[in-house]
């Protein structure tokens, strides 16, 4: 060991690994100093290649942004060549990187939302606003949705949110405020008080059966609610069927813009999401269940960790080792195998299928993927049945749901109701139009999902049926209203602009096609044949579903408001 307390077979031109002679070594050498700091703040176990994204999260809470030294003497520290440590760094949007010679950010960093909900409500307007009030202390960049669609325009504070968010809470700041849990959120005295965790102690006992849980999990008509909509009984089959160990990742990730849901329930009732976990690492015979949560919703992380201790206190954990991750602001990772590649502390790029997750997944293992609102649902669907969740949708559309309303609406926020209920519905449940605006569009399933104009305002939102044949679907049920004052193409280009940001670069369809469709709507006269064809292009060849369904939005306006295409003066929604 060296005066840094790194093994000496892992410093960097040690003659014990490079052989002797005039050997010097290549790359950057770290710095004793940096390695130092970085033991100080890393502590004292081994390092761990799965947690380098979790490293990268303590430094850059630590000083704020990731030096070039700091990240050299975390190379070294990890036993990792430096490039491998820079594209991870790189990869994320919420790790600042600091190149040698370059000057640090300002310390502080105001996060102001540019995607459609924030844009419609003055969100880029306020971020213009704000930029004459950034100094050495603080600065103020626009981002992407931030998961408060109904509380536009919202902002963060390093990524504590402020929603809604104007000049005066954004200013006079001049440090980033640590996370606070949100107030109101059920404890876990309280949860066990009201009988939870009474239905996993059953069958930790034996009083209930593995193979009774199955077979109501097989009855039930609940799906992946993350956006897939996957039959969760026949995933939970699919992944107890295979070889041990078998791994676990919930997806807290809701990146899609106008999505809001898994907040709100983990605000308010975190521990029924934790005791669906610990239903299904039981029954699906899970060894290590890694619960993966957007690095926006920081409050939430708080609250989790002190839950989930409580939890483990309580004994209730023992048959699964549970582990907190934090993601690092990249929609991508909300795709599973993304998001695996994340948890195992790499880029967060898709992986090519087959095999799929359920056969070889974290760490080459068969692991169960499921969403926040799918594991809220377990326990009640076991304590009462498959019938009594069937029962509470509409014919042909069984089991509730969890839209997301935000946009034009008096009332915006999350509307639990029966499945196949339509916008028209979910409209007058939010207490109708906001004031001064008439319907005029919508996107049924958040930004990837389409857009359909008022005239198809009576089609059931849900998997599958009238939605698909109109090429659009419901993802993760985000339903954003729109009114005659917004132009279609506008919204369609805030859309693009977004997937073109959040393209992880993997394939070219993707990668070049998104940033050209938003060069080509912003153009005073589109091509739209070109467009068309473009669209195509990268709905069949792209990997994943972020490339294959980046071009709904377009065709869509093109489709359904030709007249917005040369109506619009084409400046919306840049997270630049």
């Amino acid at each position: 060991m060296d005066e840094a307390g790194v093994p000496s077979d892992r410093r960097q031109g040690s003659k014990s690994s490079r052989g002797r002679g005039n050997y010097k070594p290549k790359g950057r050498l770290a710095d004793p100093a940096a390695l130092r700091e970085i033991e100080a703040r890393l502590g004292p176990e081994a390092p761990r290649r799965d947690l380098l994204i979790e490293y990268l999260h303590r430094l850059q809470d630590e000083f704020h942004h990731l030096s070039a030294r700091h990240l050299a003497a975390l190379a070294t520290w990890m036993g990792l060549p430096m490039a491998e440590i820079w594209e991870v760094a790189s990869f994320y949007d919420h790790f600042d990187l600091v190149r040698e010679g370059e000057d640090a950010p300002a310390p502080c960093t105001i996060r102001v939302c540019t995607s459609l909900s924030c844009m419609m409500a003055g969100g880029e307007e306020l971020l213009e606003k704000l930029q004459p009030y950034a100094s050495d202390k603080v600065r103020f960049v626009g981002a992407p949705c931030i998961g408060a669609c109904d509380k536009a325009p919202a902002a963060a504070i390093g990524h504590q949110l402020v929603a809604p968010a104007s000049i005066d809470d954004l200013t006079g700041i001049d440090s980033t405020p640590s996370p606070a849990p949100p107030s109101g959120a059920i404890c876990f005295d309280d949860y066990v008080a009201a009988g939870g965790y009474a239905l996993l102690r059953d069958l930790l006992a034996g009083t209930r059966s593995r193979d009774e849980v199955l077979v109501i999990m097989d009855d039930a008509a609940l799906r992946g609610l993350g956006g897939a909509g996957f039959p969760t009984g026949r995933k939970w089959r699919i992944v107890s069927g295979q070889p041990g160990p078998r791994m676990m990742a919930v997806n807290g990730d809701e990146g899609e813009p106008g999505t809001f849901k898994d907040r709100h329930f983990l605000s308010t009732d975190p521990h029924r999401m934790i005791e669906g976990i610990l239903i299904a690492a039981h029954v699906v015979g899970i060894d290590r269940c890694f619960i993966y949560m957007r690095d926006e919703y920081p409050e939430i992380i708080t609250l989790l960790r002190a839950e989930l201790e409580a939890v483990k206190a309580a004994g209730l954990a023992d048959h699964v080792e549970l582990e907190l991750r934090r993601g690092a602001g990249a929609y991508i990772c909300g795709e599973e195998s993304a998001m695996i590649e994340s948890i195992e502390g790499k880029r967060g790029l898709p992986r090519h299928r087959p095999p799929y997750v359920a056969e070889v997944g974290i760490f080459g293992r068969p692991t169960l993927v499921n969403n926040i609102e799918t594991l809220h649902w377990i326990r009640d669907i076991v304590e009462n049945g498959a019938d009594w969740f069937n029962t509470k949708g509409k014919d042909g559309h069984p089991g509730p749901r969890s839209y997301s309303v935000s946009g034009r609406v008096a009332r915006p926020g999350v509307v639990i109701a029966p499945a196949g209920s339509t916008v028209s519905e979910l409209i007058e449940m939010c207490g109708g139009m906001e004031a001064g605006h008439s319907f005029k569009g919508y996107l049924p399933g958040g930004a990837s999902g389409g857009i359909l104009p008022a005239s198809k305002a009576d089609i059931p939102l849900d998997f599958g049926g009238e939605l698909a044949k109109e090429g659009c679907f419901v993802g993760s049920h985000a339903v954003v209203v729109l009114s005659d004052q917004d132009n279609m193409w506008d919204a369609a280009r805030n859309l693009m602009k977004f997937f073109a940001h959040e393209s992880c670069g993997q394939c070219t369809p993707c990668r070049n096609g998104t940033e050209k469709a938003v060069a080509m709507m912003g153009t005073a006269s589109p091509d739209t044949a070109l467009l068309g064809e473009l669209a195509v292009t990268m709905a069949d060849a792209s990997i994943c579903g972020l490339g294959q369904a980046a071009s709904n939005p377009l065709v869509s306006a093109m489709t359904h408001f030709p007249d917005d295409i040369k109506a619009g003066d084409h400046k919306a929604g840049d997270h630049e």
